[in-house]
């Protein structure tokens, strides 16, 4: 899987913003086959939602948030998404001594993206440059 999508670039597509423009024109041009996200862009997805759902107060709050819980749950399924291997597991864990400052979800995300020799697409350069051997690139840049 040579393209893994981070869920901020996930997120981008699915909000169709301001900077999608380019990022939608190249994820079209790569074979479908040659393109993914994760399982835990699922998981972040998902968590970000329920959350909010327990917040939801009034009727009209509850019926969107389990509307954008289910358009999550369309949305990968119609994504390659890439497990939490034990690879990957092997990953993390040579990886988290190095990685302190790195959260937890995207050092996963990182895992997944070396164990399958990936290409992480991302905007969050800041984190990810600290995880060594990692190749990321932004797709929001035109």
């Amino acid at each position: 899987m040579p393209y893994v999508l981070d869920t901020d670039h996930v997120t981008l597509i699915q909000k169709h913003g301001p900077n999608t423009a380019a990022l939608v024109r190249r994820v079209r041009s790569i074979p479908p086959d040659d393109i993914a996200t994760t399982i835990i862009s699922f998981q972040e997805q998902t968590q970000g939602w329920l959350a909010a759902l327990h917040r939801g107060q009034s009727a009209t709050e509850i019926l969107k948030h389990y509307a954008r819980l289910d358009a999550v749950r369309v949305d990968f399924q119609r994504m390659n998404v890439l497990a939490f291997t034990a690879d990957a597991q092997r990953v993390f864990e040579s990886l988290r001594p190095q990685c302190r400052r790195v959260g937890t979800l995207d050092l996963r995300i990182a895992s997944i993206a070396l164990a399958t020799d990936s290409i992480l697409l991302t905007r969050n350069a800041t984190d990810f440059r600290q995880v060594p051997g990692l190749r990321f690139e932004d797709w929001t840049k035109p």
